[in-house]
């Protein structure tokens, strides 16, 4: 099975429209007017306009990034929305080149898209990805939670990692983010140094999932999730921007769907082989930063990195480097 061998039958671009204009719209318009939700859809309309599949790729990232040069060599752009889909990867990696176990029975793609947003909005870019993947999650039944940024779990044990990156085509300099997401649908086992932290959708249910409804239900998320940053730029540039900006329709779903508030943490750019300080989480800003408090009382915002939960079901933390924040208020 080589690429367009369709690993998940019956996904199509067809496919995302129909489910939409049948289902979604009117799941929609029961909480935000109809006018508003056609919108956003529209501007989400371009997630999955282009469908790759293949039966075994190395990463699907890659993947992406030579559909990239592949469409400038033809004096072209690759389509927004694109996605790449295998049925397993062989080098699978998440932040920081941790190794991802990708086996087939999982959901592995990757999605490109244009870099056409300004950036204190594009960098709402990876929550919306985690809102989709939680909310398709749970759809089935699973209390799945974010931990910042975009880590969906459930109950401690990982179901889903994603992987935000930006890339520039060599010659245009045409630029694209890169959105790689893995999420543990029908996987049977893990590798032993995995099996306390991962879990999958299978063993949480105790039935495998249909892997094309599964993956057309996540590509609808994130066709909403990602036209809704689209609008609330439209909304925030109409209005000739605020002194105080309302509450973001994203970060506010993201709120909603996340455990990581009030929670205690230690935070590093690799927290667990760097671990810089602990802190307890406060809350998330409008542009996705997390916010906290040190154990001096100073406050702290950072908008990279990663966390580990010490509170709950403690993860170990070695010895902690020095403070370097992106912004710390109140010094």
């Amino acid at each position: 099975m080589g690429v367009n061998s369709a690993p998940v039958a019956g996904l199509t671009p067809a496919a995302i429209s129909e489910r939409i204009e049948s289902r979604e719209l009117s799941r929609r318009c029961a909480i935000l007017p109809e006018d508003v939700v056609r919108k956003v859809f529209r501007y989400g309309a371009t997630a999955g306009r282009r469908i790759e599949q293949h039966a075994r790729l190395d990463r699907c990232m890659d993947r992406l990034q030579d559909l990239v040069v592949e469409a400038e060599r033809r004096g072209e752009a690759l389509a927004s929305g694109t996605v790449v889909m295998a049925a397993e990867l062989g080098r699978g990696s998440g932040r920081f080149d941790r190794r991802w176990y990708a086996p087939p029975g999982g959901l592995w793609l990757a999605m490109a898209w244009a870099d056409t947003l300004l950036p204190d909005f594009a960098r709402l870019l990876p929550l919306a990805a985690g809102i989709a993947c939680c909310e398709t999650v749970r759809s089935y039944g699973i209390d799945a939670a974010i931990k910042w940024v975009n880590d969906i779990h459930v109950r401690g044990r990982k179901v889903c990692g994603i992987l935000c990156q930006t890339v520039s085509a060599p010659g245009s300099g045409d630029r694209y983010h890169l959105i790689g997401i893995g999420i543990n649908c029908n996987n049977k086992t893990f590798p032993a140094e995995l099996r306390d932290t991962a879990v999958s959708m299978r063993d949480l249910l105790g039935r495998s999932l249909d892997l094309s409804q599964f993956a057309l239900d996540l590509l609808v998320a994130l066709a909403w999730n990602f036209g809704l940053v689209h609008f609330q730029e439209e909304c925030e540039l109409a209005a000739g921007g605020y002194p105080d900006k309302p509450e973001s329709p994203v970060v506010a779903a993201w709120r909603q769907l996340s455990d990581t508030m009030g929670r205690q943490v230690v935070y590093g750019y690799d927290v667990r082989r760097r671990p810089l300080y602990r802190a307890a989480v406060l809350d998330i800003d409008h542009d996705g930063g997390l916010v906290m408090a040190l154990e001096d009382g100073r406050r702290i915002t950072e908008y990279s990195g990663e966390i580990l939960y010490l509170d709950g079901k403690p993860s170990p933390a070695p010895h902690l480097h020095a403070v370097t924040p992106a912004r710390i208020e109140g010094l």
